[in-house]
């Protein structure tokens, strides 16, 4: 973030505008799994649920709604019988490809220390507590 220049850096966060909505929409993780099921095929809807371990129907039913919404999948009904729902992604979906790539890759390099730190901060906490339940 040391690149972006101040003034906007701070519209980022400022909640007016529309920045905040679009970062919750794509930043959410079932978001960022889902495009990345879809982003080398068109899936179907069970294909994808099967795909992503602990998602109930939902979850995904409005991830993809949401996703769909936004531009960054599209929903082509399958009239053969039986009827099915196929997603696939959008140029605009796409240009997510990049840097969704890097924070895979960001979290397959770092996963190691991000729970190295967990186990030192839950260490931390239960010290603070068993500390606190002694006074």
């Amino acid at each position: 973030m040391d690149t972006l220049k101040p003034k906007i850096a701070d519209q980022v966060f400022a909640e007016a505008l529309a920045t905040r909505p679009v970062l919750d929409q794509i930043a959410n993780k079932w978001s960022v799994l889902i495009l990345t099921v879809v982003c080398t095929e068109p899936a179907r809807f069970n294909a994808i649920k099967r795909r992503l371990e602990g998602i109930t129907h939902k979850a995904l039913t409005e991830a993809l709604r949401r996703l769909e919404r936004n531009g960054l999948v599209s929903r082509r009904v399958i009239t053969a019988s039986p009827i099915a729902v196929e997603y696939s992604i959008t140029q605009l979906g796409l240009s997510l490809q990049k840097p969704f790539s890097a924070l895979f890759d960001w979290a397959v390099q770092h996963q190691l220390d991000v729970e190295e730190a967990q186990q030192n901060f839950d260490l931390l906490n239960t010290k603070r507590s068993e500390a606190v339940q002694a006074v």
